[in-house]
């Protein structure tokens, strides 16, 4: 038995990489780094290069609003951590706070991060829109396609991750807010072994805004888990596991960990005068906990089967997400 557990810590402690250098051909930011903002990081690196391009970010707060504009090479974003495979030990910041409220032009331009470039990764990197309750606030407005997130922590209040175009995942990734938080119109995303976590009851977690029949919109929430944050002031059955923002919205949660603050209703109506629930695609398959059971709403469907990521992302996904991340 103590050779069992021996093992096992060892086993433990090697899945359980770090990666506190800088890799290879990275450039650096933080203190000691080439950089002292992840702006000025990203604004040296060429757009029309074809050479893949990388950043390591070292532990720290950033307090600034970052965008990535569309470019040509790939781009891999790396957070200092002493634990690869998730977000708990995460030790990088990037916050911004920002709202319609406070004068942002638009919901986009209120992202802590605003990424607009394709074939994009982020590793262990909390990103933060510190404005709180009151209006829409983003922290990431992810805005292309083949874009992968891993490890990362997105935390905001209403509307924190804006999932708009392309292609996306997030695996193993931390997600909190309120309301509307996983919102967008046309992406297809697919998010695995994730914590979803609410900071408030009343409101629902994802508004997708698939707006038409042909809109390739879909989101998945794959094998992870639905609950109060450690803040939280949600109680039992405050909360849906969506809306839609538009008819033809398009959700799934499957093999899911749904905690008692999910509403046995499972999903609700966009508002009274607007419901937007007649062409709906609400999905649940092998979903458990106490959130899983109740009598959903008439215009929610239960799957035969799970939707395979494949379906939503593609059969050549593996070329592009890193399936180390999944479930």
């Amino acid at each position: 038995m103590q050779f069992f557990l021996s093992l096992t810590a060892f086993a433990s402690a090697v899945l359980a990489a770090s990666r506190t250098t800088a890799p290879s051909g990275a450039i650096t930011v933080g203190s000691g780094g080439t950089y002292s903002t992840v702006q000025d990081a990203i604004d040296s690196l060429s757009t029309t290069s074809t050479t893949a391009q990388s950043i390591f970010i070292l532990a720290g707060t950033y307090t600034e609003q970052v965008t990535i504009p569309s470019r040509a090479a790939a781009l891999t974003i790396y957070g200092y951590t002493t634990d690869t495979t998730s977000y708990t030990s995460n030790v990088v910041t990037i916050q911004h706070s920002s709202s319609l409220l406070s004068g942002a032009a638009d919901d986009e331009a209120t992202g802590t991060v605003i990424n607009e470039a394709a074939n994009t990764k982020f590793y262990n990197i909390n990103i933060k829109n510190t404005y709180g309750k009151g209006s829409q606030a983003i922290a990431l407005a992810a805005y292309n396609t083949e874009q992968g997130y891993y490890g990362v922590g997105l935390y905001g209040y209403q509307d924190t991750l804006l999932a708009e175009t392309g292609n996306q995942v997030y695996g193993k990734c931390y997600i909190e807010g309120a309301v509307d938080f996983i919102f967008g119109q046309h992406a297809r995303i697919w998010i695995d072994s994730s914590d979803l976590r609410v900071s408030a009851g009343g409101g629902a977690i994802t508004a997708n805004g698939r707006a038409s029949s042909t809109d390739v919109s879909y989101y998945v929430i794959n094998k992870s888990s639905v609950a109060a944050s450690g803040s939280s002031t949600a109680t039992s059955g405050t909360v849906y596991l969506g809306r839609p923002w538009s008819e033809y919205a398009r959700v799934d949660f499957q093999n899911t960990v749904l905690s008692d603050i999910i509403n046995s209703a499972g999903w609700e109506v966009w508002s009274s005068s607007t419901p937007n629930t007649e062409d709906v695609t609400f999905q649940e398959y092998g979903n458990t906990g106490a959130g899983a059971s109740g009598t959903r709403a008439s215009f929610a469907t239960t799957l035969s089967s799970a939707v395979t990521i494949s379906t939503i992302l593609g059969s050549t996904y593996t070329s592009w997400v890193d399936t180390t991340y999944l479930a």
